[in-house]
């Protein structure tokens, strides 16, 4: 019994993942930026917990500590800021913020928006030239003129900066998704269903919605890097998140009037952000790569090239 249940074939989703891990081992940089994201990820789960209080705590005399070394303990190894803050702690409890807020943005703009593009695109009533003009208005407004303009009014905080940045990519998805239903509701699939006489709404839960989502998440993923950005830019400029708190866009904020003197507090959270941006980038751009038939060759190429 053991020995034919051994020999079983895998399931296909135990063989759709063993195929995607092999083509990731096989684009090194896409493994990279994954180890990389990974890291992030840990880090931002754990470090509050762990380092929450190093990254608070004051050290006046260690105050533009110089980094590489150890004489004060590994958590200064990339040195201190202006109070004496160790740049490694803040840096690990930062990602948390600053992932924290950008993941929460992007997964509530694309639910809402690809809520709304579902609707507009299956609906050819009112309410969807509605929900299309509504997304020109957010679209003619610059996203960060947007985003300063609505922080300064409502005062910045986290929700607010969250709402914010939901908002200013909500036509990003929502035009995403309407584009995929106006192609896929023409199907055969939608027309025999239309015809038994299923509901709209189950039409677009049960037979439209599950092709659309893997597209919305392919894209969140290229967007979340222009969400870390933006959010480090308002942060940057002030009206991100506040004091006590703090991610990497205000600690570079914090460092640049030390730049001439002290260009590591404000260098660590700069190549931070670009770090995981750019892992984000490529990670997204191998996602696609495997997504598409006509361009996976390239990964079974890299592997021809490595025997």
């Amino acid at each position: 019994m053991n020995a034919s249940s051994s020999s079983l074939p895998a399931s296909p989703p135990a063989r759709r993942s063993n195929q995607l891990l092999q083509y990731l081992v096989r684009d090194k940089l896409a493994l990279a930026s994954a180890l990389l994201l990974a890291l992030l990820v840990l880090a931002a789960l754990l470090a509050p917990w762990l380092l929450g209080d190093a990254a608070t705590k004051l050290g006046l005399r260690y105050r533009n500590l110089a980094p590489f070394s150890l004489d004060h303990g590994w958590l200064y190894i990339l040195g201190a800021d202006i109070l004496g803050r160790p740049i490694l702690a803040r840096l690990l409890v930062g990602a948390s913020n600053t992932l924290g807020i950008a993941a929460s943005a992007v997964v509530l703009s694309m639910t809402i928006g690809g809520s709304l593009g579902l609707i507009a695109g299956y609906s050819e009533r009112w309410y969807s030239h509605v929900i299309l003009r509504l997304a020109d208005i957010i679209m003619s407004f610059p996203s960060l003129l947007l985003a300063l303009i609505v922080l300064y009014t409502l005062g910045p905080s986290v929700q607010n900066l969250i709402i914010v940045l939901a908002i200013t990519r909500l036509p990003v998805y929502l035009r995403t998704a309407r584009a995929e239903v106006l192609e896929v509701r023409e199907r055969m699939f939608v027309n025999a269903a239309r015809a038994m006489g299923a509901k709209p709404l189950r039409i677009l839960l049960r037979h439209i919605a599950p092709l659309v989502v893997p597209t919305l998440i392919t894209i969140s993923a290229i967007d979340f890097a222009t969400v870390i950005l933006a959010e480090s830019a308002l942060s940057f400029l002030g009206l991100g998140i506040q004091p006590p708190d703090f991610t990497w866009g205000a600690m570079v904020a914090n460092g640049r009037g030390y730049l001439s003197t002290a260009w590591w507090i404000a260098f660590w959270p700069g190549l931070a952000i670009m770090l995981a941006t750019l892992s984000l980038n490529v990670l997204s751009s191998w996602a696609r790569t495997v997504a598409d038939p006509q361009q996976r060759w390239r990964l079974q190429k890299l592997k021809r090239s490595q025997r």
